[in-house]
């Protein structure tokens, strides 16, 4: 017989208190930032002297932040839409594919996900500066999406491969033209993984701060560069507080990517 947590006997109390270590472990942190946001002080002291909002007004009214915030937004949407898009249509071609590289591809596409981020920065900065990408919208959008497109292929992948393509096929049989099966019976089918591959792609733009920093000019840097530039110069409250939206929106995605599993098991 298998065991269960309940026959685990006062083993699951070992194993509780590494969840709880393991869990604090990686909150603390967290915690941290989001409190020295409130803090009174104009430095980075924990535990704060006072709390006060101030630092959020300040975050608000200055035109920088809100311009690095806009461009991380326009960024981040662009690329979710082509990630989408893109690993829709080669998650078609790995899963529904009979050709004798297939598998090979497959773990092509998926190389940023090894690749040591910095090394893919690098990489993408040379040839960017060669083609006159650097510093622009475009080279943004092309190197974030080169980051995002291996979470759409895996997540859209999943989904396809867990369809059962006979329901499409009886849809064809019953008039339907393969574009339109597709369109209606596979799409709504695998709604599930393209939401994920939609919220993952726009996450991995959103927080991305190795490419965006090669990648950004004086004039044009998304909000994680913009932390990381005001980090190196000031240690004002400020980037906590900026920080800390950067993680409530991921929270917030995140908590909805898990609702609509949830909804869909159920």
């Amino acid at each position: 017989m298998l065991l269960n947590f309940e026959r685990l006997g006062w083993w699951k109390f070992v194993l509780l208190a590494i969840t709880a270590l393991t869990a604090a472990f990686l909150l603390l942190p967290i915690l941290f930032i989001a409190a020295l946001s409130f803090g009174s002080s104009q430095w980075l002291i924990f535990p704060p002297p006072g709390w006060t909002l101030k630092w959020y007004s300040d975050l608000f009214a200055d035109p920088r932040w809100l311009q690095s915030a806009w461009t991380s937004f326009k960024i981040a949407v662009i690329v979710t839409v082509l990630s989408v898009l893109l690993g829709l249509v080669t998650s078609f071609g790995l899963v529904r594919g009979r050709f004798w590289f297939r598998e090979g591809l497959k773990a092509l596409f998926l190389t940023p996900m090894i690749l040591p981020v910095v090394v893919l920065a690098v990489g993408l900065y040379a040839f960017f500066l060669k083609i006159g990408l650097n510093g622009t919208m475009t080279g943004f959008v092309a190197s974030h999406l080169v980051l995002a497109l291996p979470f759409s292929i895996l997540s859209i992948s999943s989904a396809l491969e867990g369809f059962d393509k006979s329901i499409e096929d009886a849809a064809v049989l019953c008039g339907a033209s393969p574009l339109e099966a597709k369109i209606r019976i596979t799409l709504p089918s695998i709604s599930h993984g393209l939401f994920s591959a939609a919220i993952f792609s726009f996450l991995t733009s959103w927080d991305e701060v190795v490419v965006a920093i090669f990648m950004a000019s004086p004039t044009l840097q998304t909000l994680p560069v913009k932390v990381w530039a005001t980090l190196r110069q000031d240690l004002t409250p400020v980037v906590a507080a900026a920080s800390t939206l950067l993680i409530l929106l991921t929270l917030v995605l995140m908590t909805l990517v898990a609702l609509v599993r949830k909804g869909l098991k159920s």
